[in-house]
């Protein structure tokens, strides 16, 4: 019997160090692939930024730098001169308050339009309902060249060409439909309990839609709003072709000019460049928290 257990105790003592050294393999191996991870991340971050760094590079150079040959990767005078220069060069204030205009205008209307209509699909119960919402999400397979025409002919006959009234207006009926979609997906994770505590207190529809659906969807209406602002911000073929005055252009449209009437100047272009895109980077820094949890909620939930 003691001979046994002493065999036992041996046993015992002998599968310590083999369970250490699987647990300091395991452990090993998972910080092996942190680091693989953490080093293939970066190598994206570095292949991203590298546009990005050139862009600010060529805004601070010399017109020999830019063409020189290796390329100079780091400009040994810094000409922010080149700034001013696409500044005053053309009405760069004036363009810079007509695309913040433009923009708030069409997030606002976006946003409310929008989440108006998704709260109809979410919460009212109606005939076919199903089947509207479909056709809306059908709409997102039509390519915008099929529509731009019809769209061209509607506003000119409305007497809205030239001018932003067909940039704007549409966004405050329009919605868009995958923002009905994104906010009609938040709309229905919310609890109907909601609804019930809201009528026995007397609300209605639009009272339920303004007091209780849009404070609880904040994160999903900031995600709307910054898509919204992007897409505005960097819209071209929109002001293309409804402004037709410097005094109404947008930055997009504003760089595109400066580039045609007075190209190679790179060096300004990226400057014009640097500072159009500056305040989006701002932006999504102070708004990312929401923005990220909008689409994370949004995305768990739907």
């Amino acid at each position: 019997m003691a001979q046994e257990t002493v065999v036992l105790a041996r046993r015992r003592d002998e599968g310590i160090p083999r369970r250490l050294y699987w647990w300091q393999r395991k452990h090993a191996q998972e910080i092996i692939t942190k680091i693989v991870v953490m080093l293939i991340l970066l190598t994206g971050v570095v292949i991203i930024m590298i546009p990005f760094y050139w862009m600010i590079a060529v805004s601070l150079m010399n017109d020999v730098e830019i063409y020189a040959s290796p390329p100079v990767w780091i400009p040994e005078k810094l000409m922010f001169d080149n700034y001013v220069k696409a500044v005053t060069t053309i009405p760069f204030f004036r363009l810079f308050r007509n695309t913040i205009f433009l923009a708030l205008g069409r997030v606002v209307g976006t946003v409310l339009s929008a989440s108006l209509v998704a709260f109809g699909f979410a919460r009212l119960r109606a005939k076919d309902r199903d089947i509207l919402f479909l056709l809306v999400l059908a709409t997102l397979m039509l390519p915008g060249s099929v529509t731009l025409i019809p769209q061209f002919l509607l506003f000119y006959k409305l007497g809205w060409y030239p001018g932003m009234r067909p940039l704007i207006i549409p966004a405050y009926f329009g919605g868009g439909a995958y923002n009905i979609f994104l906010l009609r997906q938040f709309f229905m994770t919310i609890p109907l309990d909601y609804d019930d505590a809201a009528r026995i207190d007397g609300c209605g529809y639009f009272q339920l839609w303004w007091r209780i659906m849009l404070p609880l969807s904040a994160p999903a209406l900031a995600t709307v709003a910054i898509f919204n602002i992007m897409w505005s911000w960097n819209d071209f073929m929109g002001p293309l072709i409804y402004l037709k005055s410097m005094q109404h252009s947008t930055l997009a449209l504003g760089i595109y000019l400066f580039m045609g009437v007075y190209n190679p100047m790179w060096n300004q272009l990226m400057a014009m460049s640097v500072l159009i895109t500056m305040p989006l980077l701002i932006t999504f820094f102070f708004a990312q928290r929401m923005f990220i949890q909008g689409v994370v909620i949004t995305g768990i939930k739907g």
